[in-house]
């Protein structure tokens, strides 16, 4: 499997959305995406990463810029999650995994000596004409959301 890269055209993404919503990727034409990938709903990184894009989510509108969070979780677990923390950005379920394939998202961990297979923290920002801008790989959650702001400021 190859890895996306910066200057890469983003692979398209069709999945449901909490609420049940179909989103495709090609409506946000003109756009930037922060397309960003995350293991679960409702653990504490993740919670902490949604609640990040949540609230400032008004400074990426004004850089024309969608948040969209994709994760293996079904679209009734995502919709008990943003009603949970008041989340206003959309989540994307990947039940069946061809995108966290498509972005080289799913691999191989480790913790406490035991190997699965799981979503890697991960984000990519795809400019207005669908390609990658940036790619940020195992992230970290604390100062995430600013570092994508700032890219997105150039």
């Amino acid at each position: 499997m190859t890895l996306l890269a910066v200057g890469d055209i983003a692979p398209t993404v069709t999945l449901p959305r909490d609420g049940g919503e179909i989103v495709n990727m090609a409506d946000f034409a003109g756009k930037n995406v922060v397309l960003y990938f995350y293991p679960r709903d409702d653990t504490p990184g993740c919670t902490k990463e949604a609640i990040g894009f949540t609230e400032t989510l008004a400074e990426f509108d004004g850089l024309n810029t969608v948040i969209l969070g994709v994760s293996k979780d079904p679209v009734k677990k995502h919709d008990k999650f943003v009603a949970k923390h008041a989340l206003k950005i959309a989540l994307l379920s990947d039940e069946e995994g061809d995108v966290c394939e498509r972005y080289g998202v799913w691999v191989e961990k480790n913790m406490y000596g035991k190997t699965y297979m799981g979503i890697e923290r991960a984000t990519f920002l795809i400019g207005p004409d669908g390609v990658i801008k940036q790619v940020w790989r195992k992230v970290r959650v604390p100062g995430h959301v600013d570092a994508v702001l700032e890219a997105l400021r150039g």
